[in-house]
């Protein structure tokens, strides 16, 4: 290992998916070398939105991931692990169900973290690289937009976190309240089903923006499976592909297309573009919502599209802690 360097494990366990980050860090430099990503659809917040509490089902599907994944930090050697849970964890009645599987499988317990801390981590993961990157020419203050299954995060900052604010606007959640009829999402959703969704995440966008200034963002930074997946069918790609989407740009025309596309197309029709994941079928219409609703209102010309979010902030607070002794 390199001066400097720590070897850790991050995870990041949302309400739609679950992600694994094994990596050597240097938390000086903001360099990130990884060793192993990976995710998988496990939707904890199956139902959490109707019944206040986690599925049986959805809680196997998650401890059977974090099996996988405890094999993997044993066969990386990470020194340290860190283990986060957000959205469908905090609002969930029966969370320590949750806490003790966990704990059980990989040894440290879930941190189930504010809003307020998931957005710093968000925005230490989707900044960290870009200081001194003269050759991205992105002008400061970033708004950093972290789309969840269950929560958006709302992040500006320079060097550093200015304002931020948490909201219950995901994709999954947005999907359960507005697009599923009779146990089933609607395919494809109806007008008013659509114009109820949009009323949803526009009270939410009102709600952010009492915290977080919007609109004095320069630079739009978008993260997040949704904000990914709109990346990979703007640029036609064959198959999903990290390297051609971390740190491309999405315009507003295109998003707004896409997003329109998505909203009248079919589960089949959706299921067949060669970059969707097939866990993210039935929910991404909504998170394009989202996201397209977010830059009208910053009046996004552009989103900068992140694969460093959440995950990678994780494994950057990690590092610190280890090299300062903690």
């Amino acid at each position: 290992m390199e001066e400097g360097f720590s070897r850790v494990a991050a995870v990041d366990c949302g309400t739609n998916s679950i992600r694994l980050l094994v990596a050597d860090v240097n938390p000086a430099t903001g360099e990130l070398r990884e060793l192993d990503r990976r995710m998988t659809i496990v939707r904890l917040g199956q139902g959490v939105d109707k019944t206040g509490k986690l599925a049986p089902e959805a809680l196997e599907r998650t401890f059977a991931a974090c099996r996988e994944y405890a094999e993997v930090i044993r066969e990386k050697g990470a020194d340290k692990v860190r283990f986060v849970a957000t959205s469908a964890s905090r609002d969930a009645s029966n969370r320590d169900d949750f806490v003790r599987g966990v704990l059980d499988i990989l040894g440290v317990e879930p941190e189930v973290i504010t809003g307020d801390e998931e957005a710093d981590l968000s925005f230490t993961g989707a900044t960290a690289e870009l200081t001194g990157r003269d050759d991205l020419a992105l002008a400061k203050p970033y708004l950093v937009v972290d789309i969840g299954g269950g929560s958006t995060e709302f992040v500006v900052g320079d060097d550093a976190v200015r304002a931020a604010r948490s909201v219950n606007i995901g994709c999954v959640r947005m999907t359960e309240r507005h697009l599923v009829r009779d146990g089933k999402v609607s395919d494809p959703p109806t007008p008013d089903q659509i114009t109820a969704m949009r009323a949803d995440i526009e009270a939410a966008l009102d709600l952010a923006e009492q915290t977080v200034p919007l609109r004095e963002a320069r630079t739009l930074v978008g993260l997040a499976g949704s904000v990914t997946t709109v990346s990979a069918i703007a640029q036609n790609l064959p198959e999903y592909d990290t390297d051609a989407i971390h740190h491309s740009r999405v315009s507003y025309d295109r998003v707004r297309e896409i997003t329109e596309s998505l909203l009248a197309s079919t589960h089949a029709e959706r299921a067949a573009i060669p970059s969707m994941h097939p866990g993210r079928v039935d929910v991404i219409g909504a998170g394009a919502l989202v996201l397209l609703s977010i830059m009208e209102r910053v009046g996004a010309s552009e989103v900068v599209v992140s694969e460093h979010d959440i995950l990678d902030g994780i494994a950057f607070k990690v590092a610190a802690e280890s090299e300062g002794g903690n």
